[in-house]
């Protein structure tokens, strides 16, 4: 079966806080805009209880109230949207098409703004436990740790923010952090170290856990003494869950021999386009130095205007 076209002046590939505010600034320039997203709209911060450092908000707002209200701006201007998965991208002429399932757009500017997903453990184990004890979303799963003993993997923002927030919920709380210190901003520490549900377990990673439906055992070690400790259920439970926050991995798979990367980050010039004219890149999942949403979203404004630009001079 033939598939179906459809024309726009720019396709946005992402609806996270870059992708979004891409569509809010091509959408005022009278741009036929189509945005793609293959999961939840509003991305990885939507999952996010509590964010303190998006200017304009100083009580602080949820990720995902923020993300709506990205979103119904960018409705609001004209952009049209489609959830769904790109299969394959051909980017290298003037005419951009982008392939789903059933369509496939053509478009005068792509911005690529697909943002990253949470990278595993890679621990023996870890993989197969997915979905059963091993989980990415606080949110999504913060009522089974009710009762339970809950193992948060990391020391950066996002680890230390989850761990706070499953205390909420959960037996006990411990962070399993490889360092000595966290990674975390000295403000989210602060509120950590007082938070009395809390615990940390110091210079340790997580080399194996087992389990059928769920996690049963988990092996940690000492990076520093090289002991190993095996860890068991709570205290009349069967099973313990755990939440690995441990860095990303940039969801750009599609894109390859089509841009220059670096490291799986798409590379790009201070206009945001990358090495295919025509072509921008905006958010996480660009090589950068600062991945926060209010940097994604200054991406995203960068990207649209410079697209609309491109547009403007062919």
């Amino acid at each position: 079966m033939a598939k179906k076209r459809e024309d726009y002046d720019v396709v946005i590939i992402g609806a996270g806080s870059a992708g979004l505010t891409a569509g809010i600034y091509c959408g005022r320039a009278r741009l036929s805009t189509l945005i793609i997203e293959q999961g939840l709209v509003g991305g990885l911060i939507t999952s996010t209880q509590d964010l303190e450092n998006y200017p304009g908000f100083p009580d602080g707002v949820g990720g995902e109230e923020l993300m709506n209200l990205f979103y119904k701006q960018a409705k609001r201007f004209g952009c049209k949207f489609k959830l769904t998965d790109v299969k394959e991208v051909d980017l290298a002429g003037d005419d951009k098409v982008v392939h789903t399932f059933r369509n496939e757009y053509h478009a005068k500017a792509v911005i690529i703004a697909t943002g990253v997903k949470p990278k595993p453990i890679g621990c023996e184990g870890e993989a197969e436990l997915i979905g059963k004890g091993v989980s990415f979303c606080s949110t999504c799963d913060a009522n089974n740790c009710i009762g339970k003993d809950v193992y948060v993997v990391g020391g950066g923002d996002s680890a230390v923010e989850e761990a706070m927030y499953l205390t909420k919920f959960a037996n006990k709380v411990t962070l399993i952090h490889r360092r000595d210190q966290l990674r975390a901003a000295k403000s989210i520490q602060e509120k950590a170290f007082e938070c009395k549900c809390l615990d940390f377990m110091w210079d340790t990673v997580v080399k194996s856990m087992t389990g059928t439906d769920c996690v049963t055992s988990m092996v940690v070690e000492n990076v520093k003494t090289k002991e190993c400790t095996t860890i068991l259920p709570g205290e009349g439970t069967n099973d313990f869950i755990v939440f690995p926050y441990v860095g990303l991995t940039p969801k750009t798979q599609i894109f390859e021999g089509q841009v220059d990367m670096e490291k799986g980050f798409i590379k790009a010039n201070e206009s945001l386009e990358t090495s295919c004219p025509g072509v921008f890149v905006a958010g996480d999942v660009r090589v950068k130095t600062l991945r926060q949403v209010i940097t994604a979203a200054a991406d995203g404004a960068i990207a649209a205007v410079e697209a609309e630009n491109y547009i403007l001079s062919r």
